[in-house]
């Protein structure tokens, strides 16, 4: 997954505990001071070139450091998003929209001043008080979503930045964290996270998941650890996330839950829950995609099934056409109360 051979350092970074322990971690690679961790001319450029894309988000690592602390209300997924501890992904899902100040090869950028962060969240969490009534998020703990712009499991590779935040929802009593993940990392078994961290593994038909989830664990992968995860003290949930709407793709999702029903043990059904994400694509990924995957936007680019929607940010992007979505999410909710009857759906849209 990692060959770190470059580490992009912002000034400060090494002065901190984390930031020599990163440096430690890679001792012969070699170090490019930068102003900011954001925007890194080197990894910009070659949008149509993946295997440049691929070289950096294996070999470079961004060291930086975090100035703007904010739990963002959220309310769908999660209660609060908390703040990252990293941004960016080893990983290149051909339907991602994270992409942004670094250049669409956006490797891993960890932050350093994680004793701020940990501050921050904690006193957050505490403000709160006690969750006052049950809601989607979860009926007792507040939910901190703690990877919205990179996926934990592959942080965890390069800092203990992740554990840090595990251990510290241990010790308060009214919250709990939650991350998606693609990626099965077994070293976060040894964590005792005392079912104070949500996991939410992302699943999607092992057919599409070849074509748009590059670099990832497979699918069978995934399901065959979550209980592995349950044992060890995780509460796990499922994401299907993305749905892509193709000839045969009902099909396809039967035979997937049919694959988690066979996977899973009756102590993992009892505490299952999905979020049910269906795809919206942007115009500008779809552009950089037809120069190095095409055969990927045959699936995420259906302007006959698709509507414009123009986002806050002025971005052009497009989902499921209202009416013809609505059939879609039904069809799909239905099979999972036949297939899976257990599997509680928090949210589909």
């Amino acid at each position: 997954m990692l060959d770190i051979k470059r580490i992009y350092l912002q000034a400060g970074a090494a002065d901190l505990p984390r930031g020599r322990e990163i440096l430690d971690r890679w001792p012969a690679a070699t170090i490019v001071d930068i102003e900011s961790h954001q925007r890194i001319p080197e990894v910009y450029g070659a949008e149509t070139n993946v295997r440049r894309w691929v070289r950096i988000k294996r070999e470079a690592l961004v060291v930086g450091i975090k100035k703007t602390m904010t739990a963002r209300p959220n309310g769908r997924s999660a209660d609060f998003i908390a703040p990252s501890t990293a941004n960016g992904c080893a990983m290149a899902c051909a339907y991602c929209y994270v992409p942004r100040h670094k250049g669409y090869s956006n490797p891993i950028t960890v932050f350093a001043n994680i004793e701020r962060i940990l501050s921050y969240t904690g006193k957050h969490a505490v403000r709160q008080g006690r969750k006052p009534e049950p809601n989607e998020c979860d009926p007792k703990d507040w939910v901190y979503d703690i990877g919205e712009n990179s996926d934990c499991s592959a942080d965890a590779l390069v800092s203990d930045n992740v554990r840090d935040l595990v251990d510290l929802f241990k010790g308060l009593p009214n919250a709990k964290a939650s991350f998606a993940t693609k990626y099965v990392n077994r070293d976060l078994l040894g964590w005792d996270p005392q079912k104070k961290t949500r996991i939410r593994f992302s699943l999607m038909p092992q057919a599409d998941a070849k074509l748009l989830d590059i670099r990832t664990s497979p699918v069978g992968e995934r399901i065959a650890a979550i209980d592995d995860f349950v044992a060890a003290g995780y509460e796990v949930h499922v994401n299907f996330s993305p749905v892509v709407v193709r000839d045969g793709w009902l099909d396809d999702w039967r035979d997937l839950l049919d694959q988690l029903d066979a996977g899973i043990n009756a102590e993992t059904r009892r505490q299952l829950a999905t979020e049910i994400i269906f795809l919206t694509h942007n115009r500008g990924l779809h552009e950089v995609n037809l120069g190095w995957h095409p055969r990927a936007e045959d699936l995420l680019w259906r302007p006959e099934l698709q509507q414009i929607k123009r986002s806050q940010n002025g971005d052009l992007n497009v989902r499921y056409r209202t009416g013809s979505k609505g059939g879609y999410v039904r069809a799909l909710t239905d099979l999972i109360r036949a297939r899976t009857p257990y599997l509680r759906i928090r949210y589909a849209f």
